[in-house]
């Protein structure tokens, strides 16, 4: 398996917009009201919202391939563009996602890995990032590779307010790579 990052660019957007609904579906459709669900996949995944995101200095998407087939993607955000935090020292991991076919394979380790080398190369002293409350699988995950619970805040699908814990990665500390 040969795994690498592509940095994407508006010319993905089509490509950006079917795959992040694609996962974000296949990962959590089944614990949310269907109402509630389509109004916030509209809303985060539309063209225009990620269009806005991928013009955004401080946002960076990557596609995540396995030799030529896309796998996944990612989402980082500095500076402002971070949802919470706002720390210069800081990146937020927004989105990590894999496709369903290919977890459970490494991958996700893999990205962080990756994720970790960029926060570095930038002379950042932390990653953090959300995760609901409600998904013990990313929570362990997350926990076996060395975050840490610092905080929560409220994530709203639709009208349907749910609990992030925001979780923390100090890279003296963490994976090494």
């Amino acid at each position: 398996m040969k795994l690498h990052l592509r940095p994407c660019s508006v010319t993905d957007l089509g490509v950006l917009v079917n795959l992040g609904r694609r996962t974000f579906i296949e990962a959590f459709e089944k614990d949310n009201k269907p109402e509630d669900f389509k109004e916030y996949l509209d809303s985060a995944f539309g063209e225009e919202t990620l269009l806005k995101e991928l013009k955004d200095i401080n946002s960076s998407f990557y596609f995540i391939y396995e030799d030529s087939s896309l796998v996944g993607y990612i989402k980082l955000n500095e500076k402002e563009a971070q949802s919470d935090i706002k720390d210069i020292d800081s990146i937020e991991l927004e989105r990590i996602y894999v496709l369903a076919e290919f977890q459970g394979q490494g991958i996700g380790e893999w990205i962080l890995r990756q994720v970790i080398s960029i926060a570095k190369a930038k002379n950042r002293f932390y990653l953090w990032l959300g995760v609901w409350e409600h998904n013990p699988k990313a929570i362990k995950f997350y926990q076996r590779l060395g975050f840490y619970k610092f905080g929560s805040h409220p994530y709203f699908i639709g009208n349907d307010e749910q609990t992030d814990w925001l979780m923390r990665l100090d890279l003296q500390e963490g994976l090494s790579i």
